[in-house]
């Protein structure tokens, strides 16, 4: 129906988390109406997060490259846990890199984080296999860390994976905990304000308890 490189366009934007076809062809009209500036702008954003942007060596949250036009090494390691002022003893187990924005937003964690980069459902086919649980369980051994708080959505994927961990974790020498379930049910952590998270994180309790 449309040309092939306006076609290719709309399929590529139809790949993304959200978008339909009816909005993939939206935001496909809309780009061609863009001034070219504006167009060549939004290109450039996206190429430059693709080769300055990889994943934190340690905690797998977003790292970025610190030098202008250099790119990020599979070994760089992310401004938090670089930061030598954060308590290195207490790691947060999140789903992914925005759980970790909305937390640094209460401003009332100064820990730091693990980064699953998702959570486990079997319904999408997603397992402990595919997260980054190997990886924690390796901090945990290698790392002097003394308290694990696991904060995830109040969902059904994010409550299986509190629970697979909670019972992978019971036997090792660190203390578990939860974050306060004042968070809405089937609410994303991600949404959830500021201080509502916060009150979640100071009353976060023992694991069984």
């Amino acid at each position: 129906m449309y040309s092939s490189a306006v076609q290719d366009l709309i399929d590529e934007l139809g790949r993304l988390p959200g978008i339909g076809p009816k909005s993939a062809q939206r935001i496909a009209f809309h780009l061609l109406k863009l001034p070219e500036q504006d167009a060549l702008r939004l290109a450039s954003a996206i190429n430059v997060v693709k080769s300055r942007v990889s994943w934190c060596r340690r905690c797998f949250n977003i790292a970025e490259s610190d030098r202008p036009g250099a790119e990020a090494a599979p070994s760089t390691e992310c401004d938090i846990c670089r930061d030598d002022r954060r308590d290195a003893s207490v790691l947060c187990v999140v789903e992914d890199p925005k759980n970790v924005v909305a937390v640094e937003k209460t401003r009332d964690f100064r820990g730091r984080y693990h980064v699953l980069q998702g959570a486990i459902s079997p319904i999408d086919g997603i397992g402990p296999e595919q997260l980054r649980i190997r990886e924690l369980l390796t901090r945990l051994t290698e790392e002097r860390i003394t308290e694990v708080i696991l904060c995830f959505s109040q969902n059904i994927e994010g409550d299986a994976t509190a629970l697979y961990l909670s019972k992978l974790l019971h036997d090792l020498p660190v203390r578990v905990t939860k974050i306060a379930s004042g968070l809405p049910v089937g609410g994303d952590l991600e949404y959830t304000d500021e201080l509502t998270l916060g009150r979640a994180l100071e009353g976060r309790r023992e694991v069984g308890a």
